[in-house]
């Protein structure tokens, strides 16, 4: 996503906790510039968007883990509220309190912020709750011009889906192949979703097009709900 707005002439800031990784997609675009940010915590949030200027604003930390509900742990459901929810929460207001007029919030929730699925209920539980975080902020801001708008992606082919499918083939002894049919059963072509349609609906999102788009749950799920 980074790499596809500094692309189309963005001046971009990438936050993240993970030096090496920040470092390492910086260096793939001059426009790209790292801040090294936690997003579960109020005063690095606060301090990241002291040091920059922005015109959009997008909340994509994200952490997943999947365990049937009566053995979730209280630990893994804080955890996930924290980054997930309460980690968009920040950013959005954060963010909000410097944008100008017309500019953009952008949360990338999920599929399952629409839907549902079993083993997975903390972050199916985060992700609703960030759809009624943007829900909501788009009808009391929304006079100011700002719009605010959630991407609802399936399964991407990124590093977090990778984990999913570790997770699977070691409890199923599944082939990578067969895992993903799993994952993606109801998914019309059975295939993961390319990352770039996230970051291309983001671009959207963030254009002149779509200045009339606001509180919207815009889902890319390839036709699986």
């Amino acid at each position: 996503m980074a790499v596809v707005f500094a692309e189309a002439g963005a001046r971009v800031t990438l936050a993240s906790r993970r030096h090496d990784r920040l470092t390492a997609v910086a260096g793939s675009h001059p426009n790209i510039h790292a801040k090294v940010a936690d997003v579960t915590k109020p005063n690095s949030v606060d301090s990241l968007f002291s040091e920059i200027r922005h015109d959009i604003v997008i909340a994509n930390a994200g952490i997943a883990s999947s365990s049937p509900f009566r053995s979730t742990s209280l630990e893994d459901w804080n955890a996930i509220i924290a980054t997930n929810l309460t980690g968009t929460f920040l950013t959005l207001r954060a963010g909000f309190r410097q944008l100008p007029n017309n500019g953009r919030l952008i949360a990338v929730a999920s599929i399952l912020a629409v839907s549902g699925s079993a083993y997975t209920a903390a972050y199916s539980a985060s992700k609703h709750g960030v759809l009624g975080l943007v829900r909501s902020v788009a009808k009391e801001v929304g006079d100011s011009g700002v719009t605010v708008n959630a991407i609802c992606p399936g399964y991407l082919e990124t590093e977090m889906t990778d984990q999913t499918l570790a997770n699977i083939r070691q409890k199923t002894g599944m082939s990578r192949e067969d895992a993903i049919r799993a994952l993606v059963g109801r998914k019309p072509d059975g295939r993961l979703i390319p990352p770039r349609q996230v970051s291309e609906t983001a671009l959207w999102l963030a254009s002149d097009a779509a200045s009339e788009v606001n509180g919207q749950a815009i889902v890319l799920s390839g036709g699986e709900i």
